[in-house]
Order: C-alpha cells, then sequence, then structure tokens
C-alpha cells in the first residue's frame, strides 16, 4: 500500500519576508488538515512548561497527524521560535450558538507594527489572519465579525502574554491575562481595553500572573494584578475547541 506522503517541515530563509514565512507556516499546518476524527492525537496541558510543549510540538512535525486549534497554537509557536521580530500570544474565543459554548484559541502575531494570526478551525476565516492589522482591536473585531457569519456571538475574548523564544524555558504560557465579557460591553469600551492591554504588551510591562494564581475572570476587563503568587494546585481543566 502507498504510504500517505509526509509534509515536509518549513525552513525560514534570509530571502523570506515575515508574511512569507508566515504563510510557509500556515500552509504547512493545512497539509497536516484539521483534525474532524474526534480523537485528541496530541495531549495538551496548558500548564506545561514551554519546554514540554515544544517536545509535543516537535512529536507533531513527527508524527504529521491532523490537529486541532490547540495544537496549532503549540505548534506555531514551535515552528516561530527564534525569529525574535515576531511576538507571539494566545486569542481565546468563547462563542454561544443554538444554546451551547463553544471554545476556540488562535496564535496572534505582532511584528513590524502589524497583528495577524496562525491556527486550525473548521472554518477557513477562523483560523489565520493576514500580518495586515494596525491595531489588536482592528484584528479582535474581524474575528467576531467572521463569527457572525455562521451566527455565533462571541461572549468572551481572553488574551495572553508574549511567549518567549526560548524554546527551553521552564515557564507556562500565559494564556487569559486580560479577559473582556464582550458581549456585555461596547465596541468602543473593547477597543480601549485592548489597545491599552496591546500597549503595555510591547512595552513589555505586564508580568504572568494567572498561571501563578487561582483563576479570576475580569467582567470588564480589568488587568490581573502583576503580583505572582503561589502556584496553586486549582486548574480549570480546559474544554475541547468545537468550533
Amino acid at each position: 500500500c502507498v504510504q500517505p506522503s509526509v509534509p515536509p517541515v518549513p525552513n525560514y530563509k534570509l530571502s523570506m519576508s515575515i508574511p512569507e514565512w508566515l504563510q510557509a507556516i500556515q500552509t504547512y499546518m493545512k497539509m497536516l488538515q484539521y483534525n474532524h476524527t474526534g480523537t485528541q492525537f496530541f495531549e495538551i496541558r496548558k500548564t506545561r512548561p514551554l519546554s514540554g510543549l515544544m517536545e509535543t510540538a516537535k512529536e507533531m512535525t513527527r508524527e504529521s497527524l491532523p490537529i486541532k486549534c490547540l495544537e496549532a497554537v503549540i505548534l506555531g509557536i514551535y515552528l516561530t521560535n527564534g525569529q525574535p521580530s515576531v511576538e507571539r500570544f494566545p486569542i481565546s474565543f468563547k462563542t454561544h450558538f443554538s444554546g451551547n459554548y463553544f471554545h476556540h484559541v488562535v496564535l496572534g502575531i505582532y511584528c513590524n507594527g502589524r497583528y495577524g494570526s496562525l491556527g486550525m478551525s473548521r472554518r477557513s476565516d477562523l483560523m489565520d489572519k493576514p500580518l495586515t492589522y494596525r491595531t489588536l482591536s482592528d484584528l479582535i473585531f474581524e474575528f467576531e465579525d467572521s463569527y457572525k457569519k455562521y451566527l455565533h456571538s462571541v461572549k468572551k475574548v481572553k488574551i495572553g502574554l508574549y511567549v518567549p523564544h526560548e524554546p527551553h524555558s521552564f515557564q507556562p504560557i500565559e494564556w487569559k491575562q486580560l479577559v473582556l465579557n464582550v458581549s456585555k460591553m461596547m465596541r468602543t469600551e473593547v477597543r480601549k481595553e485592548l489597545e491599552k492591554f496591546a500597549r503595555d504588551m510591547r512595552m513589555k510591562i505586564l508580568k504572568p500572573s494567572s498561571a501563578h494564581s487561582p483563576m479570576k475572570e475580569r467582567s470588564r476587563g480589568k488587568s490581573l494584578s502583576p503580583r505572582r503568587r503561589q502556584a496553586s494546585p486549582q486548574r480549570r481543566v480546559c474544554r475541547r475547541d468545537k468550533s
């Protein structure tokens, strides 16, 4: 029998622009295909140190199995490591449709004054976005508008911190430094909160917090305290992506 072809892992070339490089990564992830099987092939524990998650990403490139949104975020981080001009951060969405809630996550990208994203979804407009958005809120509103096409209303948006480029870091990824109950806020208010947060991110003044404290969500986008707290064993189990 014929073995299925394994897509080659993209390699950055000096001749590539950053948008071309991001496109190569996204094309690779699309070649792996979205995992429709209902079986998660790779275990992703959000609390694991970055170093452990990068080992899982290496395994993804070896196995070449279909992936879902959370695996795509980890793989995107792995493949963009070593590009210090490219900042990566998780963006999570909680949406409501037909009486059910759905969870989805993409990898936000910031480079050279522009925002975009990498990711995987059943829907082609709920994953990668080109590196063309002038502000973080423009990117988030683009996702919100895409969701409306599928009659999903966005309830919450969670933005994490920039992920370090050090693949051997023992720091876990900060998944939800800012939590916005967007369904209860005006767009002008959402924009204001997102732009303040984006400015603080660019200035690198935010410190990890929720990874070191019990989960607390703010309803109006108040910043989490930057104080470090002792790690708590109480972690909410991440629900699987259904978007």
